[in-house]
């Protein structure tokens, strides 16, 4: 039982309405093989969006509990409406969950439900991850997004992949060494792994001691700290995705 129960994750999306929550809940339920095609929110073929109202709204209306399997670790997601009129959907899901995915559209930024969920879920004492979604919309300043997500929420919100080909890919940045030299559409790969790995160190002083003597610690060695640093607060991650293309869904 205990094994089981070690292989199980919850997460809740949340965040601003036209965000693009159900269409990444679909994008993950897709990948993970759960459905066969992601279902459309225009076309009222999602799974999280299924009362005729919501289909006929054409957006979230209730919190939808989903649940795919995805190398060996089961997760339950729930999809949580943006709107402020439904706020009472949206705030029990942090109850129920581990981690708090704020999705931020990047056309639109930081908008006001993101910080307030954001304060909710730090209050919970909740993971939190930032979903950057719509990266590949025309003319975003994603490094400018993330400089306004740093400005909002604080310096613990780092990138841990960064956008490639123009939204079109991701690259990682904590665990791909070997593609340190890959082109970004902003930053780069070795300064946003520094970054990182700086950052998790600090909850080890062994880590700290290390990493000041020999430098790079093996990311291999760091996911415990990781996870540490995600339950203090001290790393809230930021993924980008495109949730329409499929663009680091996988990730």
């Amino acid at each position: 039982i205990a094994a089981e129960i070690a292989r199980i994750r919850t997460l809740a999306l949340v965040g601003p309405a036209a965000s693009g929550k159900t269409t990444l809940a679909e994008s993950l339920l897709h990948r993970a093989g759960v459905i066969g095609a992601p279902g459309s929110v225009e076309k009222g073929s999602t799974v999280s969006d299924h009362d005729p109202l919501e289909r006929r709204a054409q957006r979230s209306l209730n919190a939808s509990l989903m649940n795919f399997e995805h190398k060996g670790i089961h997760t339950y997601l729930i999809d949580a409406p943006g709107s402020a009129d439904f706020l009472g959907q949206a705030l029990p899901a942090l109850e129920a969950v581990e981690t708090a995915a704020i999705v931020i559209g990047a056309p639109t930024g930081v908008e006001p439900i993101a910080r307030r969920m954001m304060d909710w879920a730090a209050g919970r004492e909740r993971d939190r991850v930032i979903v950057v979604n719509k990266i590949d919309a025309p003319g975003v300043d994603l490094a400018a997004l993330v400089a306004e997500i740093q400005a909002a929420f604080g310096k613990e919100c780092l990138p841990v992949n960064l956008p490639a080909g123009g939204g079109a890919r991701v690259v990682d940045c904590f665990y791909n060494l070997g593609d340190t030299d890959a082109a970004t559409d902003f930053s780069s790969v070795a300064q946003a792994h520094r970054a990182l790995v700086e950052q998790v160190v600090e909850v080890d002083a062994a880590f700290v001691e290390r990493y000041l003597n020999e430098g790079d610690v093996d990311p291999s060695e760091l996911h415990a700290p990781l996870e540490q640093a995600l339950r203090e607060g001290h790393l809230i991650p930021i993924c980008f995705v495109s949730a329409r293309t499929g663009a680091g869904v996988a990730e």
